[in-house]
């Protein structure tokens, strides 16, 4: 009974999340297919640009799993009060750091993107596309359907407006991200109503000091802050290999998305009911539920990676770029779905288990080693002084992974 108990929790946190994160992959799919009419040039271009907003996400998705620890252990002490203050608290920072992106990608979009290329083409349409994507910072999410159509209409020019390209993908993005922002809105205003208590905004803490926050949310803030960094080194490497070898590389970002997005709901789990149960100082029950979350992420991510194997030839043809591309892309989603059960070990055990704990030090202390010590010199050597192909390059890179699955 207390199996089916758990799996059900397990169920009810990871699977919307899953099915987000896969419907935000299938948005990028959506669009890439669109632009990638336009040409290699373009694809490369939304690839780049798309990396400086991931390294957002990534920044925004730190404030928010460090939110996650604090309110998933201060519900577990039946604290609701409080959980409420370190959403507001939270959400303040979100804000504020949303703005000064916001801000940098408005004014410097073209010094930006000199940084992944040194082709004049993608880097002029990587400016244009990253100056307007950037004003969807702050609503920070997308609306499905909406976007899939928007961009029909917005690249191609249909319904009377102008065919934008690239631009168009990024106006689509804009517009859907505004609107569902909106319907989150109103859905929490419903939710409260239901239960009959109001939210209260209050982001002043009265059971934690400002230097606890701290000690939590830094190390925190700077691991997934480098790590995206480092993602973006190596988008710098991509880029500079060249233009095709770049959007190869692109085309494969919504399924590397698509199939860890797929677990991504365990991480999620992990860090929310785990941290119940060292909120409740049961320590014995989270570290047997946290080795059965770990073998269902490794359970998935096997069968994950062999449905990448045996359709990725599906994939890459639906894209209207040149057979090397294509081909490149492929090679590079073999070495991906080598590589992704251990991906998947990482996110689980060191995104969720660990941090659950608010052991964040640790988690910073390992990542940054994989990354900076292994990845980023690997990347740079293998592309600059070895010469290797892009999946090659990849490859040696990925080897991060194991270095940090190792140590955690």
């Amino acid at each position: 009974m207390r199996k089916d108990s758990f799996l059900s929790q397990v169920f009810k946190i990871a699977v919307p999340v899953a099915l987000q994160c896969m419907l935000q992959a299938s948005f990028s799919i959506v669009d890439q297919v669109m632009v990638g009419s336009l040409g290699s040039v373009s694809v490369a271009a939304v690839g780049i640009a798309g990396k400086l907003s991931t390294l957002y996400g990534v920044v925004i998705g730190a404030v928010v799993s460090v939110a996650g620890i604090m309110i998933s252990q201060y519900l577990g002490a039946k604290d609701e009060a409080e959980a409420n203050r370190c959403f507001s608290l939270n959400a303040l920072i979100s804000l504020g750091i949303g703005a000064v992106f916001t801000a940098v990608c408005v004014l410097f979009p073209a010094q930006l993107m000199g940084l992944y290329s040194a082709d004049g083409d993608t880097v002029k349409a990587a400016a244009s596309y990253l100056r307007i994507v950037a004003a969807g910072f702050l609503p920070y999410a997308v609306g499905g359907v909406l976007n899939t159509g928007l961009n029909y209409v917005l690249i191609f020019g249909k319904l009377g407006f102008a065919a934008m390209g690239a631009d168009g993908a990024a106006l689509a993005t804009i517009i859907s991200q505004l609107v569902n922002a909106l319907l989150l809105v109103f859905g929490a205003s419903a939710v409260d109503r239901k239960r009959g208590e109001a939210f209260r905004f209050s982001p002043v803490l009265t059971k934690m000091s400002a230097g606890q926050y701290l000690a939590i949310f830094l190390p925190v803030f700077v691991l997934e802050f480098m790590w995206s960094l480092s993602e973006n080194v190596y988008a710098s490497v991509y880029g500079h290999i060249g233009t095709l070898e770049c959007a190869a590389m692109t085309l494969t970002y919504p399924i590397q998305g698509l199939t860890i997005g797929a677990l991504s709901g365990l991480s999620q789990a992990a860090g929310i009911l785990i941290g119940k149960e060292l909120g409740k100082g049961d320590f014995d029950s989270a570290y047997k539920k946290s080795k059965r979350l770990l073998l269902y992420g490794l359970i998935g991510s096997f069968i994950l990676a062999a449905a990448v194997i045996l359709l990725m030839g599906l994939y890459t043809d639906i894209y209207n770029v040149e057979n090397y591309v294509k081909a490149t892309a492929r090679h590079i989603l073999i070495v991906f779905a080598a590589v992704s059960p251990v991906k998947v070990m990482n996110m689980i055990l060191g995104g969720g288990i660990v941090k659950s704990g608010g052991k964040t030090r640790i988690v910073m202390i390992i990542e940054l080693f994989g990354t900076w010590g292994f990845g980023v010199p690997l990347a740079l050597l293998s592309a600059y002084v070895w010469k290797l192909s892009i999946p090659f390059v990849y490859l040696c890179l990925s080897f991060e992974e194991c270095v940090r699955l190792i140590l955690t």
